[in-house]
């Protein structure tokens, strides 16, 4: 971002893709006005018909699937097959939410002592405000999106400066499913105007990706002018491997869950606590594994991992892992920067990863593997707790029953993937605990985040 305006920028090639103007003040505040006024009438359309416009939405994403997909890849670097994934994934959340949105958000007739009845009703509140991160550059801004209009609310998008064009061009498809104009709002501005958005008396709520920092700051800006948040934050998950798992499975599983996205997902499996057990066979197998990833073009079928979003991005996570490594991590693979065009660093593998370590502390937002070694079960869910974050995580065990019993009662985290790894699901809850943030989106409970639940007695 230069002063004045966004410029978006290829991370394969270097290349600078588009510029657009940045918005001042008054004019972002034109916008939540305009968008207000188009929630008066929205908020009015009957559930069945708001579900029938989030379905033409999921229409129009797949007949975009292409050109989606590709803008995706040169915004921000990831493998043209998992972009196509993305676009897969939101539309199936249109799909899902019409289908199970009306009833949801269906009022409620309840036995009211002293009354003849109560209705519990669910009511919009008016102007979301949504804050986005660049490594989904369609399902983020998609997720909150989706159940907020299903909801009867308008939505506002300040999206990540680097994938502008991606959330301009979701405003152009929600357009073109039917819906009506400045529902659906992209905001091109700074983090001070952002600050003179969350204050608007017009916006009721305020949702935000992307890291602790962040978090803290919007969360707090936003408790000052009383308005309600939900904050998916990062997370450093952890993927157990206990003595009975299947090893074969769980290799396989992890080099796919550390670098799907190219390392930059919030639910990337990112620290791996093997069992003394099975330490050693799993360790030479998985660092075999991840040797032989292959960099490369993100539109070519045969690349295995493409650029980072980012040159600082980049360098940050080196500075990372060299840290650890003076730290007493080990080095097994990667690590080096290549020299070569493209903001690129390898599959990574470190072992030896200790407290105190990046590594083991923080979020390694990118490809790199941090294998740490447990003495047994207990203390591998010992280790995965020993965490300030609480997102997501996995359990690699032959016993799914006990794994099951793991996962839902000693898992500190919003989400555990047993025997797999996996990102979102429509039908399924997503969010964190502790500072990975709170409040949930997905499986209807996102539709329920901002809305007023009324209460409605006849007496």
């Amino acid at each position: 971002m230069t002063e004045g305006n966004i410029t978006t920028v290829n991370p394969f090639t270097e290349a600078q893709l588009t510029t657009y103007p940045l918005e001042g003040v008054d004019a972002a505040l034109a916008k939540v006005d305009a968008c207000h006024e188009a929630f008066l009438d929205w908020r009015l359309v009957s559930l069945k018909d708001r579900a029938e416009k989030i379905r033409a939405i999921g229409r129009e994403l797949r007949n975009s699937k292409e050109e989606y997909a590709r803008l995706m890849t040169a915004e921000m670097g990831k493998r043209l097959e998992d972009a196509r994934g993305e676009v897969d994934l939101c539309a199936a959340i249109c799909d899902w939410t019409a289908d199970h949105g009306p009833d949801h958000l269906a009022d409620e007739t309840r036995e009211v002592m002293g009354s003849r009845k109560g209705i519990v009703t669910y009511q919009p509140t008016g102007v979301i405000y949504g804050i986005q991160p660049w490594n989904f550059p369609l399902y983020q801004a998609a997720r909150y999106t989706i159940a907020n209009l299903m909801a009867g609310n308008g939505v506002l998008l300040k999206h990540a400066a680097n994938v502008t064009g991606s959330g301009i061009m979701l405003r152009d498809i929600i357009e073109r499913a039917g819906l009506p104009k400045n529902l659906f709002t992209v905001l091109l501005i700074d983090h001070d105007t952002s600050e003179k958005v969350i204050e608007h008396k017009l916006v009721r709520g305020v949702t935000l990706t992307g890291s602790s920092a962040a978090g803290r700051i919007v969360a707090a800006q936003a408790g000052k002018a009383l308005k309600k948040t939900v904050m998916e934050l990062g997370s450093n998950d952890a993927y157990l491997v206990l003595s009975d798992a299947d090893l074969d499975l769980a290799v396989k599983t992890c080099v796919t869950g550390r670098l799907y996205n190219n390392g930059q997902t919030c639910v990337n499996a990112k620290r791996f606590v093997v069992v003394d057990a099975v330490y050693d066979q799993f360790i030479k197998a998985y660092t075999k594994a991840m040797q032989v990833i292959t960099l490369g073009d993100p539109e070519d079928e045969a690349t295995g991992l493409g650029p980072m979003a980012r040159k600082d991005l980049r360098d940050d996570l080196h500075k990372q892992v060299q840290d650890s490594i003076d730290k007493g991590a080990k080095l097994l693979c990667g690590g080096q920067i290549p020299d070569r065009e493209g903001y690129f660093y390898p599959a990574t593998v470190l072992e030896n990863v200790q407290p105190g370590q990046p590594a083991y502390d923080e979020e390694l937002f990118g490809p790199v593997a941090s294998v740490i070694r447990a003495k047994d079960d207990d203390d591998a869910m010992r280790i995965a707790n020993d965490s300030e974050f609480g997102l997501g995580g996995g359990i690699f065990s032959k016993d799914e029953d006990r794994a099951v019993e793991l996962a839902s009662k000693y898992f500190d985290t919003g989400m555990v993937f047993i025997n797999g790894f996996d990102v979102a699901k429509p039908s399924m809850p997503f969010g964190g605990v502790k500072n990975s943030g709170y409040g949930r989106e997905h499986g209807g409970f996102g539709m329920m985040e901002f809305v007023n639940i009324k209460a409605v007695t006849l007496k």
